[in-house]
């Protein structure tokens, strides 16, 4: 800025205050840069007149003086979202903090100071503005210490100063305060121009194109931006600061391709979304136990897959891209990008990579978390959506539980070394290849590091190198005895399976032969994973265990149960439980084209309707609670008018014989007994179709009552009692191990515009969870029922 001749050293240009007074004495006077007062006070927020503009700064100027007060300053940070940018603030507790750490570096020469924020996810480097995300890789983002504020004519939103900029406003204020000056303007190299008419009224102008002469009119310069001082006079929502103590963390895996929603959010965005949706219903359903410090939050990190498939690692998208068409390159982008993924997990070697990485990002986060976060001792649970859930039904279906773990700690010996390579091979029919293997010197121990092209080398076919490697692998299972045999011996061929069936035979091949999938005995005994002819079957990969044991795996839109089914399997064992992990719920939506249940592969005698979870406001969504009162109405009716039917239909049968006189006819004592009989019973039915009758026309009567106490009463406790009565009625079914003998399949409940058509909501019912309240209100009271924290009836 230019220095004016009145104020040496000064950081702005000031009219001189004979001018001003002038100005107000005169309004129609020119001052002395050429410009009238209503070209200066003509472009205000509001619009107003430049008469009552001119009025409003003489009132507020002939009003008592105020003392000057330093400007309380609020930290925000930049978030760039394609070609938008916006700034978002922190919370007060984490502008605090990072306020607190600018003051205390004195000079230059200090050491940058490191402020984590926002629940530790962040760190901010003060000295550096710059924020840098803590689990996941992102690009960091600009962080500033805010004081002066604009908002042009079109924004919907503040946006900050920088912070030299903020310098120079606040010292040309804090002179107009201190002198009791007005109607200042400053001159700024960039060509904006700002005048301060008095403390309420600070404008800026922008020049049309940039200048080397500063341009005396505002007429010249565009629409002017509105001006505040301080975050307290700008309309923006501060978020509320996350509480310290956490109580659960779980880890969220996505499903195919890099987008998560309709918006094509990557999974990132979508957690940060699920986690504040969960923080306002812990404020709302678990207000008092968070007053009483029995609750404090729930903490949910992303894990993504998708990037390590796709990047330079692995190469598999040059690979595809030299054999793509060229034609409907957006359409064929979308297909390599996000529908290939599914195929990649049914190949041997990308599945490998996928499996590897959840599960190295899983014991990543887990032990990051612990460091930051070294006071915590709760728990951990799992969530995957759509193909992320059958990736963490396959991962953790191959853990090993705390038995297997310590018998390969102990140093007990494996099966395998009670046994010799003669009695392996006698066992498996393949004696004539003793002499092959004993002159080579192999063992067992040798033998399972062999792969199946050492074997090809040695001579031995292909049908009994297969039954030999696959033997030998699946008997090494601990530990000690298996370090690095699969990894060195698994090779990128798909390996055909040899396992027990349950009555002990033991099959192997490769299809169309019938043989089973390969499941370590010790972990997966209780469940008959079978091969058909039909089906993909499951790639043989080497399954890699996480360091810790998850409390309850949630599945969100899961095909889980079409994967198994073409795979072959027809029934899951109702003992049959992860070996590391005790609750599973599958979540869905009654729309979603991708999600299919559970329940039904373990009890099929049975035909269970899904559980209904609750809407997150305590009652049945409306429109449901009235199809439901709807089809209850209509079956009463059909039921009633197909009784008055039957029963006049009987009347009109009995009319000739209750016509004879008695003892005519030929009839017995026996007849007429049963004829007696047969009227009393009658007589009775027709009784109690007359009160089935009468309870439906009071049914009917009620039903306004019913209306207001349904719907516009809330409903909460009717909810509750009739899901309670639900269960009830469930409990004498016994659903299985693989949730701890509960329900596994729940539905939420569809919106009023989704049930109108939906084929329409399709789509958008697959990518629905991330934004659920119903969902998210179910993890939290699976969490919280596990800590003994009950869950409150939210206030109507």
């Amino acid at each position: 800025m230019s220095v004016s001749e009145g104020e040496e050293g000064g950081l702005f240009r000031a009219a001189p205050s004979d001018n001003s007074q002038d100005l107000l004495d005169n309004p129609t006077k020119t001052v002395a840069t050429g410009s009238t007062p209503e070209d200066q006070a003509s472009p205000v927020v509001d619009e107003a007149s430049p008469s009552s503009a001119s009025s409003f700064e003489m009132l507020d100027m002939e009003s008592a003086h105020a003392p000057y007060q330093e400007v309380q300053p609020h930290w925000f940070f930049c978030r760039r979202a394609d070609d938008n940018t916006s700034w978002l603030p922190f919370s007060r507790e984490d502008s605090d903090k990072l306020e607190n750490a600018f003051t205390n570096i004195s000079d230059e020469g200090e050491e940058d100071k490191v402020v984590a924020v926002e629940g530790q996810r962040y760190d901010v480097h003060v000295k550096e503005r710059k924020r840098y995300a803590v689990y996941w890789e992102q690009a960091p983002s600009e962080v500033r210490r805010c004081t002066w504020f604009y908002k042009g004519d079109k924004d919907t939103r503040f946006m900050p100063y920088p912070e030299d900029f903020s310098k120079d406003l606040e010292e040309a204020y804090r002179k107009s305060v201190t002198s009791d000056e007005w109607k200042k303007k400053l001159d700024f190299p960039t060509g904006e121009t700002v005048i301060l008419h008095n403390p309420k009224l600070i404008m800026q102008y922008q020049p049309i194109g940039l200048q080397d002469d500063w341009v005396s009119s505002p007429s010249e310069h565009t629409r002017p931006r509105t001006v505040k001082r301080g975050v307290d006079n700008i309309s923006v929502e501060i978020p509320d600061g996350e509480p310290e103590k956490v109580d659960h963390v779980v880890f969220m895996v996505h499903g195919i391709g890099p987008a998560c929603d309709l918006r094509f959010r990557s999974i990132i965005q979508c957690v940060n979304d699920f986690r504040s949706v969960s923080l306002s219903l812990l404020a709302s359903h678990y207000k008092r136990a968070q007053q009483e410090g029995q609750v404090g939050r729930v903490e949910f990190l992303p894990v993504n897959w998708h990037s390590a498939l796709h990047g330079d690692a692995t190469g598999v998208d040059e690979d595809i891209q030299r054999i793509t068409l060229p034609s409907i390159s957006r359409l064929r982008h979308f297909t390599n990008d996000t529908l290939l993924d599914l195929f990649f997990y049914n190949s041997p070697t990308y599945c490998q990579t996928i499996v590897d990485t959840v599960a190295s990002e899983f014991n990543r986060l887990h032990v990051l978390f612990k460091q930051r976060h070294p006071e915590f001792s709760g728990t951990v649970s799992v969530v995957g959506h759509s193909l992320g859930s059958l990736i963490l039904f396959d991962l953790l279906t191959n853990q090993r539980d705390e038995s297997q773990a310590r018998q390969g700690i102990s140093g007990e010996p494996c099966h395998l070394n009670c046994n010799t390579l003669e009695q392996t091979l006698n066992r498996l029919g393949l004696q004539q290849y003793l002499d092959v293997l004993q002159n080579e010197n192999l063992d067992l121990e040798s033998l399972a590091l062999c792969r199946d092209s050492d074997l090809k080398d040695l001579g031995i076919p292909l049908g009994p190198r297969k039954k030999i490697l696959n033997y030998v692998r699946r008997k090494w299972l601990p530990e000690d005895c298996r370090m690095g045999a699969v990894c060195q011996a698994q090779g990128p061929q798909l390996q055909p399976e040899v396992t027990s069936t349950q009555d002990g035979n033991e099959s192997s091949g490769l299809p169309p032969q019938q043989f089973h999938l390969h499941r370590p005995q010790s972990v997966t005994s209780a469940v008959d994973y079978e091969y058909f002819d039909v089906g993909i079957g499951q790639v043989s990969i080497d399954y890699p265990q996480l360091e810790f044991h998850p409390q309850t795996f949630f599945a969100f839109g899961s095909p889980i149960g079409m994967f198994l089914t073409v795979r072959g399997l027809k029934r899951i064992d109702p003992n049959y439980t992860f070996p590391t992990c005790k609750s599973f719920y599958n979540i869905y939506h009654p729309y979603d084209p991708v999600a299919y249940r559970i329940e039904p592969m373990i009890v099929s005698e049975v035909d269970l309707e899904p559980m209904l979870i609750p809407h997150h406001k305590g009652r049945k969504r409306m429109h449901l609670e009235l199809k439901d009162s709807l089809t209850r109405m209509s079956m009463d009716l059909k039921n009633n008018v197909l009784g008055s039917l039957r029963t006049a239909w009987q009347s009109f049968a009995r009319l000739p014989v209750a016509a004879l006189p008695p003892g005519e006819g030929g009839e017995t004592t026996t007849e007429k007994t049963l004829e007696e009989t047969q009227a009393s019973a009658a007589v009775t039915a027709s009784t109690k179709r007359e009160d089935k009758g009468a309870n439906f026309w009071t049914k009917i009567l009620a039903w306004s009552s019913a209306i207001h106490r349904h719907y516009f009463r809330g409903g909460f406790d009717e909810a509750e009692s009739s899901e309670s009565v639900e269960e009830r009625e469930h409990r004498e079914i016994k659903m299985g191990m693989l949730n701890g003998g509960r329900r596994i399949d729940y539905v939420l409940q569809e919106k009023p515009i989704e049930s109108f058509n939906e084929y329409l909501f399709a789509i958008q019912s697959h990518l629905c969870y991330w934004e659920s309240e119903d969902t998210a209100l179910l993890l939290l009271k699976e969490i919280y029922d596990n800590l003994g924290v009950a869950i409150e009836q939210p206030q109507q």
